[in-house]
């Protein structure tokens, strides 16, 4: 197999190389067939890598769900005052602010120190915003936890797909790269349990927030013993320790010393291209690396397929945050309580298990789907539960106050139109975990690796930004316009994103290295990437 290979479709990781010459040709040629077994190349090495990168994904996950019970259960225990709608906001919105600010720096410093090192310093961050905001008595103390637990998220997105692409097999990453969305998802809803099992404890929200704190210890530990990703080790300079890891990762394949031989090859041929450009010089160097980051931002931007790489990547970041999905992470308790349910909490934890269990339907069915198809096919379902979702709160008669105390007024014409609004948004759900909730997140494979980093730094800085506008507009938009005119402007943005998707998104399962490359050279390479698809299909 050939690193091209090792790098295709699903993957986020090898560099995106030009032409390759006859005699390398015939060196992938001959090795296809030893990574197209994905059962002897995802062995045990790489799934428990995965699983103890993807806690990253779960601490994720629980900060990002867990503001939903709080917001519900802090009462008046910060500043001695209830929280009022700038306070909601602003304690929800400042953990997407300051990952948008991390994101970038940690693609940065994933080029500069390692992915692994990152993910470090991600660990120490959670465990310090966790533990600000269990113990402080003020409003300003739970935005600085939020702020910390922030950078923390903005560097784990940014670098555990990262990590995790680079290290897996490529006709298994896509599945391994969707495991971390199913711990993001699954810590959602440990967030709700843990939300629920403590809403009717005095004080219980302290809990719920510090309890983040165990994950984060339990991956700084683990962490330490995991290996450097062989694409940086073999920029650093550090082969045999590349070679090392490659020879872990294929341990399970008849061919693996082949494989792992052929794969760091194919790296080190990359890294010397860029050598001979001036572009990857002694990473001991600040200012030489400098110049290399200065290089590799002209060439994302400039470099036509690079660019189409990177609208692609951040256009898909923000629809599935401007979608409105993390609205109900952060106010689904919030919107529950305004509907009167008895159980608001426990009422959230049906769309974080719905969330939970499609995304493990995705995991499944990725990587035979499409990432296109799947888009296509799950955006209309959004749209049309958006737009019922929207017509049905139109039929509730709720004053134009504040969610809480529309909670203490509602009046609804009739008791089922609470119960068509959870359905309406457990479909919604659905329908978004199994798309928009995990392509995304294979942004990594369209871009060649000099400027992976960075362009996933960029696109993932797009997801926050994005988030950030979310979460610092859903509740004054709910009061200044209404709940109806909220959720269709949600389903507005899906229909503008799917006809988005359908210009300019191309099939990239299944494509090797030399495909993205070349899909993306001249355009967006839509047509051709469907006629490659329906080659390769059975």
């Amino acid at each position: 197999m050939s690193a091209r290979d090792e790098s295709d479709s699903s993957a986020p990781n090898a560099p995106l190389l030009a032409a390759e010459s006859p005699a390398r040709q015939h060196d992938n040629q001959a090795n296809q067939t030893s990574e197209g077994d994905a059962e002897y190349s995802s062995g045990r090495f790489i799934w428990f890598l995965t699983f103890s990168a993807g806690i990253s994904g779960l601490l994720f996950g629980y900060d990002t769900g867990v503001i939903s019970s709080t917001l519900v259960s802090i009462g008046s225990d910060l500043s001695n005052r209830p929280l009022t709608t700038l306070d909601k906001s602003l304690v929800t919105s400042c953990t997407s602010l300051f990952a948008l600010i991390a994101s970038p720096l940690a693609g940065i410093l994933a080029d500069k120190l390692g992915r692994r090192r990152v993910i470090l310093v991600a660990d120490i961050l959670f465990t310090i915003g966790a533990f600000i905001q269990a113990v402080t008595n003020e409003i300003w103390g739970m935005i600085l936890g939020r702020s910390i637990v922030g950078l923390a998220v903005g560097s784990a997105s940014l670098v555990t797909p990262l990590y995790v692409s680079e290290l897996a097999p490529s006709n298994a990453r896509g599945r391994l790269v969707t495991i971390l969305s199913l711990f993001i998802t699954g810590g959602q809803v440990v967030a709700y349990v843990v939300g629920w099992l403590f809403s009717y404890v005095n004080g219980g929200w302290r809990w719920i927030v510090g309890l983040g704190i165990l994950p984060a210890i339990f991956q700084l530990v683990i962490v330490v013993a995991l290996p450097e990703t062989p694409r940086w080790l073999a920029q650093a300079g550090f082969e045999n320790k590349a070679m090392t890891v490659l020879h872990k990762v294929y341990q399970n394949n008849p061919e693996g010393d082949q494989i792992a031989k052929q794969i760091l090859r194919d790296i080190q041929q990359e890294v010397a291209e860029e050598e001979e450009l001036g572009r990857n010089k002694s990473t001991e160097d600040g200012t030489q690396w400098i110049a290399s980051l200065k290089h590799r931002a002209h060439d994302l931007f400039v470099i036509g397929a690079n660019r189409r790489a990177l609208t692609i990547a951040m256009m898909l970041q923000a629809l599935q945050q401007l979608c409105g999905f993390n609205s109900l992470m952060y106010f689904s308790a919030t919107i529950f309580s305004l509907l009167s349910f008895s159980s608001p909490t426990l009422t959230s934890l049906s769309v974080a298990m719905t969330n939970f269990f499609f995304t493990l339907f995705a995991f499944a069915y990725i990587d035979r789907i499409g990432r296109r198809r799947i888009l296509l096919y799950s955006i209309p379902v959004m749209v049309v539960s958006l737009l019922v979702c929207a017509l049905t709160f139109s039929a509730v008669k709720l004053p134009k106050t504040s969610p809480d105390h529309a909670a203490r007024d509602a009046a609804t014409d009739s008791s089922f139109l609470p119960l068509t609004i959870l359905l309406c948004l457990t479909v919604y759900t659905a329908a978004y975990a199994f798309g928009l909730g995990n392509v995304p997140w294979q942004q990594s494979e369209l871009f060649p690796l000099n400027v992976r980093s960075l362009g996933s730094a960029l696109a993932t800085a797009t997801n926050w930004g994005s988030n950030f506008i979310v979460g610092l507009t859903f509740l004054p938009m709910m009061e200044l316009l209404s709940p109806s005119l909220v959720f269709a402007l949600y389903g507005l943005v899906c229909i503008v994103g799917w006809f988005g998707v359908r210009a300019i998104y191309p099939e990239m399962s299944g494509l090797n290295l030399e495909d993205v490359k070349a899909i993306l050279a001249d355009g967006w390479g839509v047509r051709e990437s469907l006629a490659r698809a329906r080659t390769r299909s059975p």
